[in-house]
């Protein structure tokens, strides 16, 4: 009975014990990443070994759609819009497959990224394909990826196993993005109400007309237009104010809900064409 109970017991510990054994996979999981400007560029992988085996052609076949890596779909993922030899990608993570032959391979990132290697994969969920040309290369046992020749603006994507690499590149639009980030940072408001707080108070007007054009062209709304308009009044600029006056209404008529102090801007604009 004592032998049936501890016989019982090893059967019940062996889930427990097999859950907590880490075995190594013969292609081991990694994932590179670089930031090209702002933008973060990742791709995700399994790396098999080449094993004294003849990879292409015969391992990896030509003219199929490859997983490119091992196990689970490679991914390849951007934090924005990129162009990849010369194509607009939105940001996203896709899958990245690629189809070999002897002198031209095609990359495909499909929008379908979770895949278990390619055998399910469907041309009509293809993001972005474009073609590039195999080159030879010195001997890398393990498949992986790199960035070379990183710049502000580009990368150039380097895919290299056994006797062989192909190359893509990376374009990314690092200005824009870059000032678009900032200016989005920044708000219209707190420009707006410096510039408010020198009209009521009657000083630095000066510089109250340099925040009030920072915060119209971040923003162009009723309430800035509104203030641009008496501080120009306060330069004798009567013609200007009463256009940007209009402008403001513009503006007003637009707004879910008029503006509580619209009654006001309408009579002050009328009494500045009066004077006009």
């Amino acid at each position: 009975m004592r032998n049936m109970i501890m016989f019982m017991l090893a059967i019940a510990l062996i889930p427990s014990l097999d859950a907590q054994i880490a075995i190594p996979r013969q292609s081991p999981k990694a994932t590179v990443t670089q930031t090209v400007g702002i933008t973060e560029v990742s791709i995700s992988y399994c790396r098999p070994a080449v094993k004294g085996r003849e990879i292409w052609g015969k391992l990896v076949p030509y003219n199929e759609v490859w997983r490119t890596g091992a196990n689970e779909n490679t991914t390849f993922t951007i934090s924005d819009t990129v162009k990849i030899e010369g194509t607009k990608l939105a940001p996203g993570t896709y899958g990245l497959q690629t189809i070999p032959n002897t002198d031209e391979w095609t990359i495909v990132l499909s929008k379908d990224a979770k895949l278990w290697g390619a055998f399910n994969y469907k041309p009509e969920n293809d993001a972005l394909r474009f073609k590039v040309k195999p080159q030879s290369a010195e001997i890398v046992e393990r498949m992986r990826f790199s960035f070379e020749d990183v710049t502000d603006n580009s990368a150039m994507v380097t895919l290299q196993w056994e006797k062989l690499k192909v190359v893509f590149k990376i374009e990314v639009e690092t200005q824009v993005f870059t000032l678009a980030k900032a200016r989005s940072a920044i708000t219209w408001q707190p420009t707006m109400q410096a510039a408010n707080y020198c009209l009521e108070n009657n000083v630095n007007l000066d510089e109250a007309m340099k925040w009030i054009d920072i915060s119209i062209t971040i923003q162009e709304n009723y309430w800035n237009h509104r203030v641009k308009a008496q501080l120009l009044t306060k330069f004798n600029k009567q013609a200007d104010a009463v256009k940007t006056m209009e402008k403001a209404l513009q503006f007003a008529k637009s707004m879910p809900e008029p503006p509580f102090n619209m009654k006001q801007t309408e009579d002050m604009l009328a009494e500045w064409k009066k004077k006009k």
